[in-house]
């Protein structure tokens, strides 16, 4: 809105004939609407102020490194996505690999082996805990045997 605005009041000031098919330009009242706004009559001033464009068609210097500036940040962008995306697929790849290769154990099987080491460990106290009570055992039916001949032998009779 403003810069049809801009651009009706630039071309009522410039050409003394209105252009075909539009009616006579109220320039009164368009004077009065810039005088109110003054941000936009020192934007008109400071257009005025600047030399025509020769090729009309043509674009500027700032307009074409606002472009080329655009297009680096959306490069850089596009860079910092493709090597987020290169990562997440080598650690898929990788991880696949491992599955389908066998050279690595999943998870759950690290942690089997973990717990069949752990109840190895258990086994081998166990086993050493019933060692000690088997000796135990021995050590008193050997004494329960002196006892029981000690008991059976004549005694002496006096």
């Amino acid at each position: 809105m403003v810069a049809r605005a801009n651009l009706f009041y630039m071309d009522a000031m410039t050409s003394p004939v209105p252009a075909p098919g539009r009616p006579p330009p109220d320039l009164q009242g368009i004077q009065t609407f810039f005088y109110r706004h003054g941000d936009l009559f020192n934007h008109i001033h400071a257009l005025a102020s600047q030399p025509p464009n020769p090729h009309p068609g043509a674009v500027s210097r700032a307009s074409l490194q606002a472009d080329l500036h655009a297009a680096q940040a959306r490069c850089a962008r596009y860079a910092a996505r493709v090597q987020q995306l290169e990562c997440r697929l080598s650690e898929l790849m990788g991880e696949q690999t491992q599955r389908t290769s066998g050279l690595g154990a999943p998870d759950d099987i690290d942690q089997l082996h973990r717990r069949i080491t752990a109840l190895g460990a258990e086994v081998a106290d166990v086993r050493s805990q019933l060692g000690e009570r088997t000796d135990e055992l021995h050590a008193t039916r050997l004494a329960n045997r002196e006892l029981m001949t000690r008991l059976n032998l004549p005694r002496p009779t006096a």
